[in-house]
Order: structure tokens, then sequence, then C-alpha cells
């Protein structure tokens, strides 16, 4: 769930004052034919990748396009894991977007006729995760292929329309800059294919977009489009104004005509934010629009306890000598129901107001924070209206509210769709499903428990009653009975992961926390399967719910485990007894509130397992596992800011491996500080570094215990610019680097532990290595790894495994223990190769393990590097010489890998047992036989694999080693 902290209210329009300038969309497409060439020239694009999942949670869906002729064929895209495509009903998925400049999307258009696809990038849900796109791709086969067609300064696009019978004319919705003002905004139309484009409906200002559009498809004259006013900053979300409106066209969107306001009986004014919209198609005067309103409730009564319980709002009207007459047993329950303290007690609480250290209504302050507020706020919420007469005027469709659906964050939704086939059926969609049977009046919940909430998108059918495909933050679910029952269709790795981290189990364990899918740990070894549905176990476990935020793990037992969920919500919990212990540090009575960051951050130390360090605006450590939080020191941020989103917090903590107590702390609001005494004073570092940029990550070297790296993040300003920097002298001075990294915001920097020259960077848009402490990088992934947004990256300290969690790609392993060795001396030979790791021999390779499978046949990589492309050849030798099969390998410069199969060649066959029975002198001899595929098989025993290339050799050892056989008696 995207939930909204109220820290002050109401939002207001944003005063004008100097940001960093926005990135344009020329220097973001520079950006991608920079990291296009990164890719070119990597040493490292042939290292193998592998995605471990999870899938079953899936990620946030944007929108769904179903073929009506056929509905087991359909497109889902995700809101960052680009688009897939199924032919089965949802059973698997191709992926069809991997490789463009962003893959995060906003809305999809089919032409089913023409096999014609539209993409429009960057989704319009305005979220703190909500990445920009780049503007409109059309593909004219299927989506094999993609054509870059334009709208670069879109960044977000709520909706495509295709002209129903020219699949040459579209019309693009486009809501602008998320966290800046541009004049992009609105209607735009083309008539030729996506070559050109006409500008035919601007937003009034340079903060008003157009979110959605809808078409006649009687008369594709008529459109209708809903307009956005929406200001979002780090610290505040102005989620509407005066601008949003619906408009209608009656001449294919050259002009357009405001239908909303004045006397239409729809809403306008500060409050109307995010306007859905949905035609009849059977009779296109029918239209329905959903409204974010904003405007705060006239109407709201206080709230009435169901029992006798106190409820926080009573304290804030409370005197000093009412409060002292309080029944104790009445206020310690509320303590205790509030988690308060523990040194708070009705007794201690008294006494504090008695000597008036507080004031009663310090009770209900100190249970201020970002999730209350969210819910709490009285804002009108979800409307719906409807039309019967193209526009002209409208009728809202309920007497009362529809409570519980959006809260303060209808921003985050905005769907709504009537039936094809009944134009009082009607779905509004929001954190439930709900479905409306008499145009609007009443309403009814129809997601069942098997579907997520958070509601994207649904198709509803044209043909068949209560046949619906719903997107919504946990993927897709479909049912054929109008939501009495749902199955999930979740195949695709698409996980939003914000953090990703390893334990120390053989084989170990990954665990991270996902948007909106809570927290889930599962192996390392993990492959996709369908299998877990016959044992009923999937893979992975979640651990806990709401929004997941950071991991760590004690790795003495593999078994303590301190996470949790948004707004620092987190807890101590044990794996094998499923008991929790709320770990959050709370303020004193009479003090201000903490601020937590949304992905507030933790860390166990290294050096002693049993301290944790913890991140609100202040620095807090325990001594004991999280029993006892202390907050060490003042606030280390820049003090926070008027408005209504959680700002002014720590985002990441720090400890240097080399040297207990060495810390270091990184803010929303761009201040870096440095302890050197556990924790008891601090030093800001930052003054030199770029200002109020979000620091991302910091990564003390294991090397050099002065060196300290850090990536800063200007997605909250729309500024993509590489902020990577290091310090060798504790912060005192910084050296930026990692110029040559592409228009990218740099989420997260790591050191290897093993080659302190080589660092791992991950942006918005994929993952870059540097051979030389960052003075170059290198793109990493190859054709496996898309152009995803690498959020956080692990490396395991025993396997030399990097794990990579991605959001919109759930969890990508590589092992780089080759990069590791890949040091300036190794990069000039001209070929090297790596130790080679061989299986077990088995006398059942070749063979059938039953008569419809396949043949069991083993593989063996072959690791080498060359530093020129070229033809390599390898040959397979016995441990005296003896060629035993010769291999070609057309190599890359960098990296390569080949792969063998453990034959030989049969010319090689009478050699190969002359030197098998070499020194035997009983028993029969060695005999090597093709097995049941025809294939010869190499025996048990040492072997020698060289490589030439380049002009030179090289060579590396490996050994087939033979089961152990149970002694005989």
């Amino acid at each position: 769930m995207v939930l909204l902290g109220l820290l002050s209210l109401p939002a207001v329009a944003q005063k004008k004052e100097k940001q960093p300038d926005a990135t344009s969309a020329k220097e973001r497409l520079a950006g991608y034919q920079q990291r296009l060439q990164l890719q070119k020239n990597s040493l490292v694009g042939n290292l193998p990748f592998r995605n471990i999942g999870p899938t079953v949670m899936s990620g946030r869906v944007v929108d769904v396009e179903v073929n009506p002729a056929d509905p087991t064929n359909f497109y889902v895209a995700y809101a960052s894991g680009g688009l897939w495509h199924t032919t089965n009903n949802g059973i698997s998925f191709e992926p069809l977007f991997n490789r463009e400049t962003v893959i995060t999307l906003g809305d999809v258009s089919v032409d089913w006729k023409n096999n014609v696809i539209w993409a429009g990038t960057g989704e319009a849900n305005s979220s703190r995760s909500s990445y920009s796109g780049v503007g409109v791709y059309r593909s004219q086969d299927g989506g094999k292929t993609w054509q870059y067609k334009g709208l670069p300064e879109s960044h977000h696009i709520g909706r495509i329309t295709i002209h129903p019978t020219d699949p040459n004319t579209a019309w693009v919705a486009v809501l602008g800059h998320l966290y800046s003002p541009n004049k992009e905004r609105g209607i735009y139309k083309t008539t030729d294919g996506g070559a050109t484009w006409k500008h035919v409906l601007k937003g009034g200002n340079d903060n008003t977009g157009a979110v959605d559009l809808v078409i006649d498809p009687a008369n594709p004259n008529n459109l209708y489009a809903s307009l956005w006013h929406r200001e979002r900053r780090a610290w505040n979300f102005v989620e509407g104004g005066n601008t949003s409106g619906v408009y209608k066209s009656t001449n294919g969107g050259e002009t357009w005509q405001q239908v909303t306001g004045g006397t239409s009986g729809f809403p306008a004014g500060e409050g109307i934010g995010r306007i859905g919209l949905s035609i009849f198609p059977q009779n296109p005067n029918i239209i329905y629009a959903s409204v974010d309103n904003q405007e705060l409730r006239k109407d709201v009564k206080p709230a009435v306890a169901a029992s006798n319980k106190l409820r926080k709002e009573q304290f804030k009207d409370f005197t000093k000598e009412d409060f002292l007459k309080m029944d104790d047993a009445a206020l310690n329950t509320f303590l205790e129901e509030n988690n308060f303290p523990r040194q708070y007690t009705a007794k201690t609480v008294k006494e504090m107001v008695n000597a008036e250290k507080i004031r009663p209504v310090a009770l209900s302050d100190f249970l201020v924070d970002a999730n209350s507020m969210m819910i709490e706020t009285p804002v009108t919420g979800a409307q719906v209206y409807r039309s019967d007469d193209g526009g002209k005027s409208w009728k809202k469709a309920h007497a009362g509210y529809i409570d519980d659906l959006y809260y303060t964050y209808g921003y985050y939704f905005g769907v709504i769709r009537v039936s094809p086939l009944n134009p009082d059926h009607v779905y509004i969609l929001g954190v439930p499903l709900l479905k409306s049977e008499d145009a609007g009046k009443t309403w009814k919940e129809i997601g069942g428990d098997n579907v997520h909430s958070d509601h994207q998108d649904l198709w509803v059918s044209p043909t068949r009653p209560g046949h619906l495909v719903n997107g919504n933050d946990g993927g897709i679910n479909i049912t054929y009975d109008d939501g009495k029952s749902w199955f999930k269709a979740n195949t695709p790795a698409v996980g939003q992961f914000y953090s990703v981290t390893v334990d120390m189990a053989t084989p170990y364990n990954v665990y991270g926390g996902l948007q909106d899918n809570g927290v889930w740990g599962g192996p390392s070894t993990y492959t996709a399967s369908s299998s877990w549905t016959d044992n009923g176990r999937y893979p992975y476990q979640r651990l806990g719910g709401g929004d997941g935020m950071m991991v760590q793990v004690d790795y003495r037992d593999n078994n303590t485990v301190y996470t949790g969920s948004q707004y620092g919500a987190y807890y101590r919990l044990n794996k094998a007894t499923g008991q929790r212990l709320s770990i959050q540090p709370k303020h004193q009575l009479g003090e201000r509130p903490l601020r937590f960051n949304w992905e507030s951050p933790i860390l166990l130390s290294r050096h002693n397992q049993d301290v944790l360090y913890f991140g609100s605006n202040k620095f807090h450590r325990s001594l004991n596992k999280g029993e006892n939080m202390e907050a060490l020191s003042g606030d280390l941020t820049q003090g926070g800011r008027k408005g209504d989103v959680g700002y002014g917090t720590l985002t990441t903590i720090e400890e240097s491996p080399k040297r207990f107590g060495l810390l270091y702390t990184g803010s929303d609001d761009g201040l870096i500080h440095v302890s050197k005494d556990g924790g008891y004073s601090w030093t800001k570092i930052s003054d030199k570094l770029p200002k109020d940029m979000w620091i991302s990550s910091l990564a003390a070297s294991s090397e050099s215990e002065g060196t300290v790296y850090a990536t800063l993040n200007g997605y909250r300003w729309d500024d993509f610019t590489p902020y990577l920097y290091v310090s060798q002298d504790y912060g005192k001075t910084w050296k930026q680097i990692g110029k040559d990294l592409p228009k990218e915001p740099l989420n997260v920097v790591k050191e290897d532990p093993k080659n302190p020259n080589l660092l791992y960077v991950g942006s918005d848009n994929g993952l870059y290595v540097s051979f030389d402490k960052g003075q170059t990088f290198q793109a990493m992934g190859g054709d496996v790894l898309p152009s995803v947004a690498v959020h956080d990256l692990a490396i395991h300290p025993r396997e030399n495994d990097l794990v990579v969690g991605t959001h919109g790609r759930s969890l990508y392993v590589a092992n780089v223990a080759h990069l590791q060795q890949l040091t300036a001396d190794v990069q000039k030979k001209p070929v090297q190769a790596f130790q080679i790791s061989a299986p077990q021999f088995s006398d059942r390779w070749g063979q059938k393990f039953g008569a419809w499978n396949e043949p069991f046949t083993p593989t063996l990589t072959v690791p080498y590097y060359v530093n020129a492309a070229g033809t390599t050849t390898i040959r397979i030798k016995t441990d005296k010489g003896q060629v035993l099969k010769e291999l070609k390998d057309q190599s890359e410069r960098g990296l390569n890998y080949v792969g063998y199969d453990l034959t030989l060649d049969a010319l090689n066959l009478p050699a190969y047992e002359q030197a098998l029975n070499e020194g035997r002198k009983t028993g029969e001899p060695v005999k090597v036989t093709p097995s049941a595929n025809q294939q010869l098989y190499l025996r048990p025993g040492k072997y020698v694999v060289e490589i030439e290339a380049n002009g030179s050799k090289t060579q590396q050892e490996f050994q087939l080693r033979a089961p152990e056989r149970r002694a005989r008696e």
C-alpha cells in the first residue's frame, strides 16, 4: 500500500523557490546511448546472472489489455517490471519490453487487428517509487521489436487511446514531470503512427497534465479527457487543484471544451484531484467519472468509542484537574494498547502532569505519526459521478461517502469501469475493489481472500458477464463469476524490492522488503517452478506485512531477523517460534515526535551482533538486540519541512567493517554525518557535496579505514545526475567519481569485500561495476538483467555471490569470484583461465530415467578471459597431455563461458582407453562404451583444459570424482 504520511494539513501549493534543475530529456536519451556503450565495451557482459524469484507475490500492475476475441491472450504492463504477454490465460508469460531506455510503464494500448502495440512509459500513480519514463514506444509485430516514437518530456503517461479504424491515429494523455513543473503536459495527437505529434490540449499551468482519456467507439471524433493538477516534492504533495476537470472534444481531439465545474453538477475547486473515466459503449452518452476529492469533510463528528476505552482525541481537551481524576486502570489500558514505553504508567504520567512537565495533550501528540494521520485525516475521498448526456451534465451517483477506499492517497488510484453489457454495473478501484449494480448508489466489495489490495486496472468482458481480469499491487487475478472466486496468474518475477540481504546458512537465504508485499525470505538456490503447488509450501516465506523495508539477520543463528514495514514499524523476529518484539524507537512524552523515513534504516553491527543501529531523524542504538533503544544523537537532518510527507529523516546507516563504532549516517535532505566513538558525537561532513539530495547509500571501505563512498539521488527533483563520491579522510574532503555513468539516479554503491578496486553501483536503470575504484565503469547483467531499477545490493562473504535487489524484476544472483580475480595485471594478459568446478561422475550420464524423459547429460563450464575478441580453441586433455576433445568459441573481449558436455570424440577413443589402462596389472581392462544417447563420456580421473587465444595458451585442471562406494563387510 502506498501510504502518504500527513504531518501537517492541508497540503498547500508549493511556493516559488529555487530548486535543482530537472534533467532534460535530451540528456536522458544521451544517457541511454552511454548505457549502450558501457554494455558494448563491458568485460563482464557474459557473466552469468540467474533470477531467483520470488514470483508469487508479484508487483504493481498498471494496465491489462485483453483480446476481446480471445481472452486467454492478454498483455500486462507492470509499473516497473515492463510488459508481459500470455496466450494461455496467465499460466505463463513472456517478457516483451526489456532493453528499452526504461521499462517502467504507464499505459499500453493494443490494436488487435493489426498486431500493433503502443506503450507509454512512466506510470501515472505518482507514488514515491513511480519511475519516470521517456515517452512513447510502438511495436508493429506484437512486441517483438519496438520503435521509439517521442514525447520525451512526458515522464508519466496516464492513457493511450488508438483510433478504432485508423491504426496510425492515436491520442496520449501526458501527465508530465512528477517532481518539477513542465509545459509538455496534456493531450497529444498523432495521425502518422507517432512520427509527429500535435499538442491539442494543454493543462492550463505547468503542474496540470492529462491522466485519463476515453473515446466514443461509435464516433471516434468524440473524446473525453481528465486533467489533474498535482505537485509533488519530497516533503509535500498537493493532490488537487482548480485546474483539474473533464474536457470533451467533438472533432477528433483538435479542440476541447471543459464539461465540468460551473453548473455542470461536477465538483470543482482546489481539492479536486485525480479523475478516472469510463464510457458505456452501447450508449456512449453514458459516462462515469471517479473523483479523488481532497476537500476536508464539513460534517465530521468525533469518533465514538465502542466501549468506555479512552481515545487519543480526548486528551486534547482535558484540563490538568480532569486528567488527575482519571481512572488509573483505564489510563493504564490506554497506555498498554497504544504501545507507550514501559516507563509510562498511570502513576508516572499523572506525576508528570501534576508537576506540569507535560500537558494532557502530550498523550495525543505522542501518537501522531505518518500512518495514523494518513488514515484519520477526514478528506471527502472517492466520489462517483454519472452523465447521461455526453458530459453536458453530471450527477453524483451516491448519497453519502464511499469510505475506506482512498483515504488521503487517491492519487494512487483513479480507475473506474462500467460493464460493456450493463450501464448500471460499475466497478471502482482503490484499496478494495468495489462493485455497484445500481449505477453507483450502493457498493459491495468483490475482492477474494487470495486477491491483493490496491487495485490498479480492471478489464471487464464485453461478451461474458462476470469475467474480469484485475491488475493490482500483487499482480493479476482472474474471475469468471464477478468476484465470487478468483485465481492468481503470478508466474512473472516482477517483485518490487526496496532492500536485500543474506544470511550465512548453507545454502544461504536471501531476504528483502517489497513494495506493498511485505518482507520475504527464501533460498538462494530457488528456481522458478510450479511444483510447490503440489506440496503447498512456496520456497519463499513471508515474514511480515505492509510495505516491506530493510532486513538484518544475525549470522550467529541465521534465525534472528530484524525487519518491518513503512515509517519505522520494525520488530525483531524469531523465525523458529514466530515471536516478535517491537524495536521502533520512541520519543519521550512532551518531546516532538520522531520522524521516520518511508524506508527507515537499520543496521546490525557485524563486530558485535548484539548491537543494533536504527535511524529516525536521530541515531539510535541498542546494546541488547533491540530490547532497548537509546537516542545517541540530536537531529541529524536539516530539521524537516512543513508538508504532508515525512521528511527530514535518516535514510542510511553504515559502520566501518574495519573498526567498531566508526559510523556514518545519511539523510533525505542531503546531510552526511560521521561518528568515531560509537555514536556519542557526530560531525557533519556533507557541506561540500551537492545540496538537498537524498543520500541513498553509504559504503565504508574494508581496505582503508578512512575511505567511504556515497551515492546521492536527485530523483525527487527530477534530477537524474549520477552523483557518486568518495572520501579517503573520513569525509573531510570528497571527490566525484563515476563520471562516465549515464544520466540515471543512483540507489546503492558497494565495495567488493575481496577486491577493494571493485565497486558495484545500482541505478534506476541498471547495474554497473568499476575495476578501478570508480574512475571508470562497465555495465553488468548482459542480456539477462533488463533496464530495471536496482534498489539494493548484497555480497555474500562466503559464496562471493552478488545479490541484486531490483524494483520490478525481483532478485538476481551472479557469482563474482572471476571479477574479484580480474585485476589490472590479469586484464593485460592475452588469455587467462579460471578455476573449473566439475560435477561428480555418474554412470547414468546419457541415459533416460524414464521412457519419456530426456537423457541425463552433464555440463561443465569453462571460464576464461581474453583481452581481444577472436576465435578461441579449447582442448580437453588427459593429465598426460592426450587431446580428447577440441572446441571452438567466438570469444568476446572480457569474460567468456563455454559449456562442455564431458564427452570425447570417437577418433580419440583408442588412445584414451590405452591411457586409462596404463599401469593396470589386474582386472578387466577399462572399456569406454557409448551411453544410451550414443555419446562417449569421460571416466573418473584428472584432466586438463587448455585454452589458446591471441597467440597464447593457458590451462586449468579439473578432476572427475567417482561416487563413494559403500564398504563391503
